[in-house]
């Protein structure tokens, strides 16, 4: 696959990343490479990026799929009713819209990589710990530990691609959205084999997948460090002791005024232009954002209820988790093709349209005949949940800026998590209470409707910075 990538780009994986301006670097994102690094270095240092990236993706959803495939499992070993099930898959969206809103500033206090390390550990202790709690409080405590650090790196890794690959966002984050489609798979595939494997316990079969998380520290470690030197170095790198960057360096155009430029040509404070930008003045970011809480939505009732549903239709447990497998393996193959399809189109709208499509006629098939046509609404089902990195590329595209990647992120995903809570806790109320899936799948076609024509607003060819109000400047006299 990097062959691929080598080929169809200008530049390589060992090439020298492109050190941001003070238009592009995020605000408080400081420059990881020290001074005087060699080329040697600088490329080593970028496949480790490279490695971190996929490693990272890998751990943002076998929390959540493992989970699916025995969920029915958990609720007997937990004693849950079907509307704390309900509240259990909405669990992810509601940490994910909490703790996502602190990765920014999170990130300019450590560092990206810093954060995205921590939330890899995270995620490592509290898989590592929730099948072993022995009751509901807890599987849910250790459960929001694993899912914040999930949330945190969720936010952060547009801003890495941003940082280190401003030229290839559409293939870094197709990459990255792939890794992250064969985790999910990988989680909704084996979890049940596995566990049969393991002796039958449904908590073996939850934990192991803590391993996989702890494998993803280590790429970051030495990126951790090589930060910790240059913060403690003072000079370097235009650091102060702190480890901030050095508001002058950072926007300095070369002629030693304190500030910088703006993506408009306008001369700003550098202490106030990255501040200005008021994200929730755009109604791209908006519409972002709802498309963002939309396909979320249906990801989550997808992950966490698609296998109990093929299991009530009549179908193995074994069967049901390798269904769920195919919906989540779609989005490898997808989750390359449409970042790059999208980046070459000034209109990603109809990208949205088609994904929309399929999503109505997998549900239409599960309401109709769930087992009969079983194969092909996980296959249609698979398609539609690649609105994900769609969503992802388009956030890398409406911002112009590096901090407005980083505020976009932020507000799209906190935003977007947010409107996705009560999908799965509703889809478990109803299901309970009707008896059957026949409300259930009617509530997820129903919500892809929508979907689609916030996808068509936020896919047009504009950009937040743009759109949004902005603070007077002040001139700075050269």
């Amino acid at each position: 696959m990097m062959g691929v990538m080598v080929s169809e780009e200008t530049r390589t994986i060992t090439s020298t990343p492109i050190r941001p301006s003070a238009e592009t670097q995020p605000k408080g994102v400081p420059d990881t490479e020290p001074e005087g690094e060699t080329p040697a270095t600088r490329a080593w240092t970028t496949r480790l990026v490279v490695v971190g990236i996929v490693l990272t993706a890998l751990n943002l959803r076998p929390a959540i799929t493992s989970l699916g495939a025995l969920l029915e499992e958990v609720r007997d070993g937990l004693g849950m009713s079907g509307s704390v099930a309900g509240l259990l898959t909405s669990v992810p969206p509601l940490c994910f819209a909490a703790f996502g809103v602190m990765a920014p500033r999170l990130a300019r206090r450590f560092g990206p990589g810093a954060v995205v390390c921590a939330g890899m550990a995270a995620i490592a202790a509290g898989l590592a710990i929730r099948p072993y709690t022995g009751n509901t409080a807890g599987f849910l405590a250790a459960s929001a530990l694993a899912l914040m650090g999930i949330a945190v790196s969720n936010v952060l890794m547009p801003v890495i691609v941003k940082r280190w690959f401003p030229d290839r966002v559409g293939s870094m984050t197709g990459l990255y959205s792939m890794a992250l489609a064969l985790g999910t798979s990988a989680a909704a595939a084996v979890t049940v084999p596995m566990t049969d494997a393991l002796g039958g316990g449904w908590q073996s079969g939850l934990a192991v997948w803590a391993g996989l998380a702890a494998a993803a520290v280590v790429p970051w470690l030495p990126l951790v460090r090589a930060r910790g030197e240059a913060s403690g170095s003072g000079a370097p790198g235009g650091r102060s002791e702190s480890g901030s960057a050095d508001p002058g360096r950072l926007a300095g155009s070369g002629s030693g005024a304190p500030g910088g430029r703006t993506a408009s040509g306008a001369v700003v404070s550098a202490r106030q232009e990255p501040d200005v930008l008021r994200i929730t003045r755009s109604r791209t970011a908006w519409a972002l954002a709802v498309f963002f809480g939309l396909q979320a939505t249906a990801a989550y009732i997808t992950m966490g209820w698609m296998a109990q549903i093929f299991r009530d239709a009549g179908v193995a447990a074994g069967t049901a988790g390798l269904l769920l497998a195919v919906t989540m393996v779609m989005g490898v193959p997808l989750a390359f093709v449409i970042p790059r399809l999208a980046t070459r189109l000034p209109d990603q709208g109809p990208i949205a349209v088609v994904l929309g499509a399929c999503g109505l006629a997998g549900y239409a098939g599960l309401y109709f005949a769930p087992a009969a046509g079983a194969w092909a609404w996980a296959l249609l089902l698979g398609v539609s949940n690649c609105a994900f990195p769609l969503a992802l590329t388009m956030v890398g595209m409406r911002a112009r800026t590096g901090a407005g990647v980083a505020k976009l992120s932020a507000f799209a995903q906190s935003t977007g998590y947010l409107i996705s809570i009560p999908g799965p806790l509703l889809v478990g109320v109803l299901y309970q209470h009707s008896g059957g899936w026949g409300l259930p799948i009617a509530l997820m076609a129903g919500l892809m409707v929508p979907q689609i024509a916030v996808g068509i607003l936020a896919g047009r060819n504009r950009i937040v910075e743009d759109e949004a109000a902005r603070l007077p400047t002040r001139e700075v006299t050269p």
